[in-house]
C-alpha cells in the first residue's frame, strides 16, 4: 500500500560524468525549453506562475545574535517550477550565496537541485547544481546567439571574466563558426588576461585581455555581458557597432538612445512582467528596478518610451516562429536573460536520464514504508 521510495543522488563528479559540461547539448535542451515557454507548457512560483523565486534577504541589523546580517551577494533563494513536454517533472533549485565564501576557499554560490514526481511529490533526484546552473545560464545566451546573432560574426567580446561568462562564452561558441578574435574585459586585468589565454588555447583564436570598458564593447559583433553586481557596468550607445548582438546575463546600464533604437528580445516576457509586479509590491519600484537586470528596460516602459512587455518579443516566440528575431544584418539586437528555474529542471532532467543510462550516481532510500505515527 505504501511503496518504497528511492531517489538518485548525483555529486559534482557524477554530474560531470553525466555530461553537465556538454555545452552544445545544453544549448539544445535550453532551446527545447524556450519552445515550451513560448507555448505556455510550464509553471513557476508565485500567484502569477512566473516568479523567478522566493528570496531570503537578511537585514542590515538584528538583535538576534545568530541571525545573519546583510552582505554582498548574501541571500538564499528557492526556485521551484514545473516543465511539460517530454520532461513532465517538477523541481526546485536551492540557492545559497555569500560573497564572503571566497575568503573560505568556497564558490560565491552553493547550489543543489531536486527533481520530484509531479503527481506524488516523491523525490526523483538530488544533484549538485553549481555546474548545472552555470551551464544552463550559458545555454540560454547560446540559444539567443543561434537565433539573433549574425552568422558571420568574427569578433566576440566577453564582458566580465568570471565562471558564469565562461559558461556563456562556451555555449555561444557552439553556435558561431566564424569567430577569429575574442576581447576579454574585466575590472581586474589579470582575470581578463587569464580568460584570454584560456580562450586562445581552447579555440585557437586571437584573444586579448583589457580593463578599459570601451575596449570591451567597441567593434564587437557579439557581446556577452555577465559582470559583477558589486560595481555597476555602463556602456555607451556609440560603442556598439551596426549589426552587433548583445547577450545580457548580468546587471548593466546604458544610454537611453541605445535601448530605444535596438531590437529588444527578452528571455520570457511573462517573467519580466512578474518582476514589475514584484517591484510595485515592494513599495519602492525605482529601487527595485535598480536591483534587477531588466531595470533599465522597465523604467523606459513606464515612461512610454518602449513597448509594454505584453507587446514585446520573448525568445520562445522566436524559437517557435511566432515572432521575428533579427530581421536584417544591420540592426543592433539586445537580449535580456534573468534566469528561470525551468532551465535548471530541463537540463537536470536530461542529465538524470544520462546518469541512469550510464549507471552513474548513488541510490538513496527515503523509506521502505512511511511511518504512520
Amino acid at each position: 500500500m505504501y511503496p518504497r521510495i528511492d531517489f538518485t543522488y548525483l555529486s559534482e563528479p557524477d554530474m560531470i560524468a553525466a555530461g553537465v559540461l556538454d555545452a552544445g547539448r545544453c544549448v539544445e535542451v535550453c532551446e527545447e525549453t524556450f519552445s515550451l515557454l513560448g507555448k505556455g507548457d510550464y509553471l513557476m512560483g508565485g500567484a502569477n506562475h512566473n516568479s523567478h523565486g522566493l528570496n531570503i534577504v537578511f537585514p542590515k541589523e538584528t538583535t538576534f545574535p545568530n541571525m545573519p546580517v546583510a552582505g554582498p551577494d548574501r541571500r538564499f533563494a528557492a526556485m521551484p517550477g514545473y516543465l511539460g513536454g517530454r520532461f513532465d517533472v517538477c523541481g526546485n533549485k536551492w540557492y545559497g550565496s555569500n560573497h564572503a565564501n571566497m575568503e573560505k576557499g568556497l564558490p560565491r554560490s552553493i547550489l543543489t537541485m531536486m527533481l520530484n514526481d509531479k503527481d506524488t511529490g516523491a523525490p526523483l533526484a538530488l544533484m549538485s547544481a553549481n555546474l548545472l546552473s552555470a551551464a544552463r545560464t550559458g545555454g540560454v545566451p547560446g540559444v539567443a546567439a543561434k537565433h539573433l546573432a549574425n552568422k558571420d560574426a568574427e569578433v566576440v567580446s566577453v564582458v566580465g571574466c568570471g565562471p558564469i561568462n565562461k559558461a556563456c562564452f562556451t555555449a555561444i561558441m557552439t553556435q558561431l563558426g566564424a569567430v577569429r578574435k575574442v576581447v576579454c574585459f574585466d575590472l581586474f586585468l589579470d582575470k581578463a588576461k587569464e580568460f584570454a589565454n584560456w580562450a586562445a588555447a581552447e579555440y585557437g583564436v586571437e584573444a586579448v585581455g583589457v580593463d578599459d570598458t570601451e575596449a570591451g564593447f567597441r567593434g564587437a559583433d557579439v557581446i556577452t555581458v555577465a559582470a559583477s553586481r558589486l560595481k555597476p557596468l555602463f556602456f555607451k550607445d556609440e560603442w556598439i557597432k551596426e549589426g552587433a548582438t548583445i547577450l545580457v546575463s548580468g546587471p548593466f546600464n546604458t544610454d537611453e538612445s541605445f535601448l530605444t533604437s535596438a531590437r529588444i528580445v527578452y528571455d520570457h516576457t511573462s517573467l519580466q512582467e512578474a518582476y514589475v509586479e514584484d517591484a510595485i509590491a515592494s513599495g519602492n519600484k525605482d529601487a527595485y528596478y535598480g536591483s534587477v537586470i531588466g531595470g533599465p528596460f522597465f523604467r523606459l516602459i513606464d515612461a512610454g518610451k518602449l513597448p509594454a512587455l505584453k507587446d514585446s518579443t520573448g525568445l520562445g516566440d522566436v524559437v517557435n516562429g511566432e515572432k521575428p528575431g533579427r530581421e536584417n544584418s544591420r540592426e543592433r539586437v539586445i537580449f535580456i536573460a534573468c534566469g528561470m528555474a525551468v532551465f535548471d529542471i530541463s537540463w537536470g532532467f536530461d542529465l538524470l536520464q544520462n546518469a541512469k543510462a550510464k549507471g552513474i550516481g548513488q541510490s538513496l532510500n527515503l523509506w521502505e514504508r512511511p511511518s504512520q505515527g
